[in-house]
């Protein structure tokens, strides 16, 4: 079990939870991922709430590989109107701000959400981290190997199980160094990786369990799935599901999905699976 404080409220994780993907970008690599104004963020909200999920993450800003990096000022015009929204219409909602700008992050928590998702760990500006310890809120710690617009060129590694968790245990520790001791460890499945690499890392999950921290991961709908199968990602949702179950019996603790109601199926009858 682990407990999470988000602005003095605690999540408790004793059982695996999801959480939803809202983008407000208009170039997020799956199209029924985007909401372009408040009206759409609200019935997404709403349907993801209502399908199970207990963390929103809300992005502004694509990170599909080769994707083109907006300025603070333009992510903080797409998301904080969101998160606003969302906030005011469902407080019971634990909302995760999905950017590595402190601007964004700091003016998204004061607007009303609890955890910071950063893809880079910290990595792209140097006052994210320092932002974080202040505010005292969960992070997303994740592993990515280069930046969005090229960490898909050409990755390798001598053994992916093992560079990833060392590079994430060593930046774990710099994080608890500094004050940030609520922290979700996510692996950074196709940040970096091939699809044989995704595999390796979903294969050997397990040794993730050793950093002592919920771990979450993030498949939904990905080029793994989609290009695997020789399909599009609209088309992905089974494949999806295939590999959330897999992730669930390797030990994940929160799915990062496009779809909630599926993935809490899948939650569902692998918990019934264990308790067999």
């Amino acid at each position: 079990m682990f407990t999470l404080n988000c602005k003095g409220r605690l999540m408790v994780i004793d059982k695996p939870i999801v959480m939803g993907i809202i983008n407000t970008t208009p170039d997020s690599f799956y199209p029924g991922s985007r909401s372009a104004n408040e009206k759409e963020v609200l019935m997404r909200a709403e349907k993801m709430l209502q399908d199970g999920a207990t963390i929103l993450d809300i992005g502004g800003q694509s990170t599909r590989p080769g994707s083109e990096q907006v300025g603070a000022e333009e992510e903080l015009r797409r998301v904080l109107p969101a998160i606003e929204s969302i906030a005011k219409r469902f407080p019971e909602a634990f909302i995760s701000i999905d950017s590595f700008y402190s601007k964004v992050v700091k003016e998204s928590i004061h607007a009303g959400a609890h955890i910071i998702n950063d893809v880079s760990a910290g990595a792209i500006d140097e006052d994210l981290l320092p932002t974080v310890a202040a505010l005292k809120a969960p992070y997303v710690l994740m592993h990515m190997k280069g930046h969005p617009q090229t960490m898909q060129l050409n990755p390798s590694y001598e053994n992916v199980v093992t560079e990833v968790f060392d590079s994430l245990n060593f930046k774990m520790a710099e994080l608890i160094k500094s004050g940030i001791n609520d922290i979700i460890i996510d692996p950074g499945f196709g940040f970096g990786k091939t699809a044989t690499h995704n595999f390796t890392l979903l294969k050997e999950l397990q040794y993730f369990r050793q950093l002592n921290k919920p771990l979450m991961v993030g498949l939904s709908r990905k080029a793994t799935v989609y290009k695997t199968l020789g399909i599009k990602a609209e088309e992905a949702l089974n494949g999806t599901t295939v590999l959330h179950t897999m992730a669930l019996l390797n030990g994940t603790n929160i799915l990062r999905v496009h779809d909630v109601k599926e993935a809490m199926e899948a939650i569902k009858l692998v918990q019934k699976y264990s308790e067999a």
